[in-house]
Formats: structure tokens, sequence, C-alpha cells
């Protein structure tokens, strides 16, 4: 039987858009570890809370499951719209400029070909 850790990194600041941006270029790597080798290389605001969660559930499978780093593949990376907070700016005439500040919800699977203890 195959184990499944784990991580959510919820209410993150940046636009979901820009984050599926980044998750999408790291989603062909199955290895946990390249994807955060390779995170810690792209110019992105949204690579720094993508690595954290990949990095938490590393930390989950590690120190609650006990299974080893090495045996860990990445099944499932999610990225889903959180809510926006509604903010604006006055301008001009009387008017009113909506800004949305929108965040992210950040979901990482993985799974382990190890048993549980071994």
């Amino acid at each position: 039987m195959n184990m499944l850790i784990k991580a959510e990194q919820k209410y993150v600041r940046i636009s979901p858009i820009k984050l599926r941006e980044v998750a999408n270029s790291v989603r062909g790597l199955k290895s946990p570890l390249k994807m955060i080798e390779y995170l810690e290389f792209v110019p992105k605001k949204a690579s720094v809370p993508l690595a954290k969660a990949i990095k938490q559930a590393i930390a989950n499978a590690k120190n609650n499951a006990g299974l080893s780093i090495d045996s860990l593949i990445v099944k499932e990376l999610a990225i889903s719209q959180g809510p926006t907070y509604k903010r604006g700016q006055i301008v001009a005439r009387g008017r009113f400029h909506p800004i949305v500040k929108k965040t992210s919800h950040i979901r990482v699977i993985l799974e382990s070909t190890e048993k549980k203890g071994n």
C-alpha cells in the first residue's frame, strides 16, 4: 500500500494565475527534491511559497510518517483560488477605482513507494 502525505498552504497573497504558471513549469519533475532545486533558480515571486509548500510536505513525510525522502514522488500539485480582499483607491472627480487583492491555496500530495516502518 502506498502512503499519501499531504501539505497545504492557504491564503497565500499571490494571484492563482501567477502561481499556476510556476507550478506548471515544475509539474513534469516527479521528485520533490528536484522541484525545490529547480524553484531556487526561478526568478518569480511565486516560486517561494511553492517551494515552501513542497518542503512542508517533505517534512511531514519524514517526521510524521518516518519515510525516506528518496522514495517520495509528487502525486498532485494543485493551485486553487482563495478569497479576494477588496480595496479601492479614491481618484479625481469623486470616483473610486476598485483594487482586488487575490489569494491562493497550494495543495501538495506526495506518494511513497515504501511501506510505513521500513
